[in-house]
């Protein structure tokens, strides 16, 4: 790489790196060629019985069959949508399209209604494959409505009939030639109209930029990856899935984030390497079994999507006795742009977030002139090469005003560049909220609000969050004259109609919006506001709710049933509100004593996308019980403000959770959504 001498431009010179002229499906019958008999996948179900594994000769040989069933009903070229979560089929399906040229397009599994028309009607889509249902929610009625508004979708195929769908694989269909520059994804991410743009990727880019990410993190041949990201991102089905089969490795696939199956994973299959969310390490860190496990193999452990702490970097570093590194990435760039190198200092790896990676050039412009701007002068971050999409799929407009003539894509982040070629992000220039790793776009959101009867204005903004990064803010016009909506009412309204963390947790009621002499909102006002405690809001995600968690204590238990208990008790208990009259205070030192010699007993995942709960737990009864009391918040507490709780205990079994869920609530005098009970 080169230094333009004083400017902020990073030009990549050759230096050996090649890229690899291949397609999805050529990297595996690579890997199948080289090591048919190495293990390539595992299904890693919570229940070790339940766990399903394939080497390369037969990843290979089951991703044909299903390229030969998607040929049965789709012509290459195709669009065809998966709607489902982490499992075995979403990576058959993504590799069986890769064979039959086929362009993938991912659903986020949590996206209601609304969302999935959209998807599917912007993509036109032909086919979509789909899990019966996620979180209590049913995917297959949400496509059976989905049909009236997508007429191009032909197919529909519920994964709960995957054998049916295999069977009807025609073993005499040829498989396409399909080229490296050829489409393979539509992924949707936040853009500057009110839904997501589907930016279109190939398979030259997809493969090149999980090898460069794997290779800067230190991954050898055989590496073992496991991956708790979700498949529908570009950080699960790309770099994670593709980076380990660039080192013919073993990709072990988490149907969600849990710490404790993580570390259980590492010891078993010898997991060396992961990426994982700043909240996903803190929880691994905080969880019982790492005293326990046998985490010795675990040789790097990426992260990044929001600020990583230099403490945390080196507290992860001495508990796993790994190297570390901060991956900074886009969708449109197919992943990853920069990467801290793994002996990099940890200001290093918390401050910047690396250089470039190998192939692509880098450079800070001036957003209103375009013109290069010195090194360590802020400006919007630019990239060009191999990387940069092929388009957002049929938007021309759109793609217009983010790719260059001359290929240089604008990110929209805004970010500096020392004389070493490292990067800072500063901020962003494009409107967007990351919430716990997952991106946000306002628009959608103020979409949804503007049309409540009870909002004559809104804007949504994103607000700093120490857990989080960021906390999805709406600041809401009441219209008059009648009673202004509650927050309360107003949060239930978008968990109706958007995913679950789209949902703003914070309110602010103000008679008008700042506005510009145009008529734009000057939310940067709000910002500024809000920090300095002009404005106060109200919070609708409960941070001092009491939970009371079935968690089997005794040896012997079940543990696979848990993750599903506790996202059902997550979903009903972090948006209860805790009545202000009436409910005796608990001092919350008194809760935190007693809480820090077990905290990290519960799952720290609680249903939260890509987020993690802080759990403190107290185990009380008798080991063994099943008894867990259980305070849980978003955000840290001060001890000498005393927590409104009312103490309860309550013995939790499955069978029991709809009546418990009810009495709970009772006793909080919170009001709990009724449970099918």
């Amino acid at each position: 790489m080169s230094l333009s001498t004083g400017e902020s431009l990073w030009t990549y010179e050759e230096d050996g790196e090649r890229l690899w002229e291949t397609t999805l499906g050529d990297l595996l019958r690579a890997c199948a060629a080289e090591h048919p008999d190495r293990l390539a996948l595992v299904d890693a179900d919570p229940d070790p019985s339940r766990r399903r594994s394939w080497t390369y000769a037969e990843l290979l040989t089951a991703a044909e069959r299903v390229a030969r069933g998607l040929l049965v009903r789709f012509r290459p070229g195709e669009r065809v949508a998966v709607w489902a979560p982490n499992c075995a089929e979403w990576v058959l399906l993504q590799q069986g399209a890769s064979l039959a040229g086929l362009v993938l397009v991912t659903v986020n599994p949590a996206n209601r209604q609304a969302e999935l028309d959209y998807v599917l009607r912007q993509s036109r889509a032909a086919g979509i494959f789909f899990a019966p249902e996620y979180r209590g929610f049913d995917l297959a009625q949400a496509v059976h409505a989905a049909r009236a508004i997508a007429p191009e979708l032909r197919e529909t195929v519920s994964l709960a009939d995957w054998d049916g769908f295999l069977a009807s694989s025609d073993p005499a269909r040829a498989l396409p030639a399909v080229a490296p520059a050829d489409p393979v994804q539509i992924q949707y991410t936040s853009g500057t109209t009110g839904f997501p743009k589907g930016a279109l990727l190939n398979h030259r880019g997809i493969v090149n930029a999980s090898r460069f990410v794997a290779q800067g993190g230190g991954a050898a041949d055989g590496a073992v990856w496991v991956n708790a990201m979700p498949m529908f991102h570009v950080g699960g089905s790309a770099l994670a899935e593709l980076g380990t089969f660039s080192f013919r490795g073993t990709f072990i696939l988490m149907p969600v984030f849990d710490a404790g199956l993580m570390l259980e994973l590492f010891e078993t299959y010898r997991g060396t390497i992961t990426q994982a969310v700043p909240t996903m390490l803190s929880a691994l860190l905080d969880h019982p079994d790492l005293a326990k496990r046998d985490t010795s193999s675990v040789r790097t452990i990426m992260s990044g999507a929001s600020f990583v702490p230099a403490e945390l970097v080196a507290q992860v570093k001495e508990a796993f006795g790994c190297q570390f590194s901060i991956v900074f990435g886009q969708t449109e760039l197919h992943g990853v742009i920069t990467q801290t190198h793994l002996d990099d200092s940890p200001e290093d790896q918390s401050r910047t977030i690396g250089r470039p990676l190998p192939l692509s050039d880098v450079k800070i412009i001036d957003p209103e002139t375009g013109a290069t701007v010195s090194l360590g002068t802020r400006g919007e971050l630019c990239v060009r090469g191999y990387q940069t999409m092929l388009e957002y799929f049929e938007q021309p407009e759109q793609t217009a005003l983010t790719l260059s003539s001359d290929g240089w894509l604008r990110t929209g982040d805004l970010a500096s560049m020392d004389d070493r070629g490292y990067l800072t992000i500063t901020g962003r220039l494009k409107d967007m909220i990351i919430r716990g790793g997952e991106n946000i776009y306002p628009r959608e959101i103020e979409d949804v609000l503007g049309a409540h009867p009870g909002v004559a204005a809104v804007a949504v903004i994103g607000v700093p969050d120490d857990t989080w990064g960021e906390q999805v803010g709406a600041v809401i016009v009441p219209a008059g004259p009648g009673p202004a909506p509650s927050a309360e009412e107003l949060r239930a309204y978008c968990r109706e109609r958007l995913a679950r963390f789209k949902a703003p947790s914070l309110w602010y009621f103000v008679p008008d919006l700042p506005n510009t002499a145009t008529g734009k909102i000057q939310k940067y006002v709000l910002r500024d506001r809000i920090d300095r405690g002009d404005l106060a809001g109200v919070q609708t995600v409960s941070a001092r709710s009491l939970l009371v968690v079935p968690f089997p204590l005794g040896e012997g238990r079940s543990r696979p049933r848990l993750p599903a208990l506790a996202q059902e008790v997550e979903l009903v208990f972090f948006e209860a509100q805790v009545g202000a009259q009436g409910v005796p205070h608990v001092a919350a030192s008194e809760l935190l004593a007693a809480a820090q010699a077990v905290q990290g007993h519960l799952v720290h995942r609680l249903a939260g996308d890509q987020g993690v709960a802080r759990v403190l737990g107290d185990p009380s009864g008798p080991a063994g019980d099943g008894r867990l009391q259980v305070v849980g918040w978003d955000g840290p507490v001060d001890q000498a403000d005393p927590l409104p709780l009312d103490p309860v205990e309550l013995v939790a079994e499955q069978h029991q959770l709809p009546r418990l869920l009810r009495a709970v609530g009772q006793d909080l005098r919170v009001q709990v959504p009724s449970v099918p009970g």
